[in-house]
């Protein structure tokens, strides 16, 4: 079959893009940004082309899919419809691709790339699986039985797939456009959830534990009701370790080259779901150490006497478990940190709760709100600087003036954002190696 992916360079339609090449299919795909994105990396590696202008044919037979940050009114868009290809949602095409497979969907508010990544990492070396993964990277081999999948609930697109086991992380207001109450969204990851033969879900998230469960659920925390119970947690310079018990029963002590209490918790359901596969305690304590976090979590690059960190943290839960993370690692430097808002409803939605969360850093600059996917009219009016205006001695950057963080360049500068951050990065790194 052919296929055809409009926002071929987003995180999730270059995964879907290339899983589909890998199933034997041709793909090609169209994009507006020109510049280079780390998601490109799997699509060149296959070989798929991208188109930057509608001057190319497209065969009859082609099916096509497109990003939510296409509008129906965008020029490829309309041309498409124009020559009357089949028109099928992205979450429907990454649906299909659920039921060829033993399907295990990682979701919740927040942790899914970094669990689905642990999965990954601990299947790829003993029994083998297909990956879609939320940073950009995809694969499949069709001799594998499973599937572990990033399980977004933005717009609901969860709800296509056909999971055999569901993790839920947790569960937390977000995609405020979507989801007007956590009541709305709770039910919707009911929904979601009773889809599945087996549940591992957080049992200490209160909001989980709303959920009317219809099927097998194991829960995992730190509370002794849970069906796993995490014990001796340590949060130390070098990673963090935890010892797992199955009610009275232990299993083993943990360690993760990872930072964070969310990343224990993160890391617990991935054992949970390994042991239930039938891998090893001791394969899995033997794996864990070597673990190397998806692009942009937690990504570190160090010039001269600064530690920069990218990382995808674009809610305020996000952003606060993040910095407090660099404080683990880093207790003793000074900490930076410049965050790119996306999205009118959330920045407006969660405004105090952002200024709240940034507080954590020594020093805050914001840069302009970013977002491809909807206009400020049609939200309460909303600006970066009512942030600012929240957190003493803050300031406003952008492309042009990230250099105004030069004066934290002895210590960590945090960049932060769900949309793109790299050219705020590539600057700054400009900046600092002139002053080198």
């Amino acid at each position: 079959m052919r296929y055809y992916c409009i926002g071929i360079k987003g995180t999730g339609m270059s995964t879907l893009a290339q899983m589909l090449y890998d199933m034997g299919n041709e793909v090609s795909g169209y994009d507006d940004a020109k510049d280079y994105k780390f998601t490109e990396k799997g699509l060149e590696k296959r070989g798929i082309k991208i188109f930057y202008d509608s001057n190319h044919a497209i065969d009859k037979d082609t099916i096509v899919t497109a990003s939510k940050a296409f509008s129906d009114d965008h020029p490829e868009i309309k041309r498409v419809k124009e020559l009357g290809l089949t028109f099928k949602p992205y979450n429907e095409v990454v649906g299909d691709i659920t039921k060829e497979f033993d399907t295990i969907s990682v979701s919740g508010t927040h942790g899914k790339t970094t669990t689905t990544t642990l999965l990954k990492h601990l299947y790829e070396n003993t029994i083998g699986c297909n990956y879609f993964i939320g940073d950009g990277t995809g694969h499949v081999d069709m001799k594998n039985r499973l599937l572990i999948i990033e399980s977004d609930e933005f717009n609901r697109h969860f709800l296509a797939y056909h999971p055999k086991k569901v993790i839920i992380t947790c569960i937390e207001l977000e995609h405020t456009e979507i989801y007007k109450t956590i009541e709305e969204t709770i039910k919707t990851f009911e929904e979601f959830a009773n889809k599945a033969e087996t549940v591992i879900a957080n049992g200490d998230d209160l909001n989980i534990r709303k959920i009317n469960f219809k099927n097998n659920v194991i829960f995992y925390g730190e509370d002794e009701s849970n069906d796993y119970i995490i014990k001796d947690i340590k949060l130390e310079t070098t990673g963090s370790s935890f010892t797992l018990y199955k009610k009275d029963e232990l299993i083993d002590t943990f360690f993760v080259p990872l930072y964070g209490h969310h990343m224990v918790m993160n890391t617990a359901s991935a054992i949970i779901e390994s042991l239930d596969e039938g891998i090893s305690k001791d394969k899995i304590k033997e794996l864990l150490p070597s673990f190397k976090n998806a692009s942009r979590r937690f990504s570190e690059t160090v010039v001269g006497n600064t530690i920069i960190v990218d990382d995808y943290a674009h809610h305020p839960t996000e952003v606060k478990v993040t910095l407090e993370a660099i404080r683990q690692k880093y207790p003793d430097k000074k900490l930076t940190v410049v965050f790119r808002p996306n999205t009118y409803s959330r920045t407006s939605y969660f405004k105090k709760e952002f200024a709240d969360a940034l507080k954590v850093a020594d020093k805050v600059y914001l840069t302009p709100i970013k977002c491809d996917r909807e206009n400020s009219k049609d939200y309460p009016p909303i600006k970066s600087e009512d942030i600012i205006e929240l957190i003493p001695d803050s300031e406003l950057v952008d492309d042009d003036t990230v250099s105004k963080a030069l004066k934290n360049k002895d210590g960590v500068v945090a960049f932060m954002g769900c949309a793109t951050v790299s050219h705020l990065i590539e600057n700054f790194i400009k900046a600092l190696e002139s002053v080198e």
